[in-house]
């Protein structure tokens, strides 16, 4: 009787934990993306695809699907899905786009395909780098509008990018060093070309200070291995003299017996 009572108990509670994992697994409102870059040169193509998943779980049953971009030459493609069929879609040609959606006549999942370039850079930044908006989608409902994502990336030119390149192994190597004040002041005078957009010299500085760093860096291993070898030097004078005192004893106490 007790065993059927333990397994009448064990059933429900496994009835229980099943009930449970079902509904820590519901569908909910998300959003994924492939394709985010994390910088691209200026000019260079941009492909992005959002994927929004349930888009009326935990969501009004009527809403605006509102995006932008700082990316030029945007196309947008919506696309509206129903269990992996197409419902409808939409194309946008501007830097923004609007598109209503309603639970009654759209699907359960929504694609937001972008293309674009990335855009120019207006002003340079070393730290934090200068970004640009890659996307941003909201839901709209009524007077209320909430970002749901917002992706940005940093872009560069040639000639910004190897200066950067060049202040930053600078800073490496005033790291190694321990630091080293004079290159640190030339690596700052670096990041303010850099900011100026004056690349060449940005890049002329930064070598500088990189050249100074490893120079302190190679005097002071210099410096440590004289030290070491003095040290040692004394350690082999003090053992030859004691060994000369010892044997200088030795002969003296053998001299005084004959």
């Amino acid at each position: 009787m007790n065993l059927i009572r333990y397994s009448n108990k064990t059933a429900v509670l496994l009835c229980v934990v099943a009930l449970l994992a079902t509904a820590g697994t519901a569908s909910a409102f998300s959003v994924s993306a492939d394709g985010v870059p994390t910088e691209s040169a200026v000019g260079e193509e941009v492909s992005v695809t959002y994927t929004i998943d349930d888009p009326f779980t935990d969501a009004p049953n009527e809403w605006t699907l509102a995006g932008s971009t700082e990316l030029q030459n945007v196309s947008w493609t919506v696309t509206v899905l129903r269990a992996g069929n197409q419902v409808n879609q939409e194309t946008y040609g501007d830097q923004s786009f609007e598109q209503d959606l309603e639970i009654d006549n759209n699907g359960d999942q929504v694609r937001v395909e972008l293309v674009g370039t990335t855009p120019a850079i207006s002003n340079y930044t070393y730290e934090p780098a200068q970004n640009y908006q890659v996307a941003a989608l909201s839901r709209v409902s009524g007077n209320n509008e909430e970002e749901f994502r917002s992706d940005t990336a940093h872009h560069y030119t040639e000639e910004s990018q190897a200066a950067r390149q060049a202040i930053d192994d600078a800073q490496a190597a005033i790291d190694a060093a321990g630091g080293n004040e004079g290159a640190e002041e030339l690596v700052s005078s670096a990041i303010s070309s850099y900011e100026n957009g004056n690349f060449q010299n940005a890049q002329d500085l930064a070598g500088q200070a990189e050249s100074q760093a490893q120079q302190a860096q190679q005097s002071a291993q210099t410096q440590q291995t004289l030290l070491l070898v003095g040290g040692g030097l004394i350690v082999l004078l003090l053992l030859v003299g004691g060994g000369y005192y010892a044997y200088a004893q030795m002969s003296e106490d053998e001299y005084s017996k004959l």
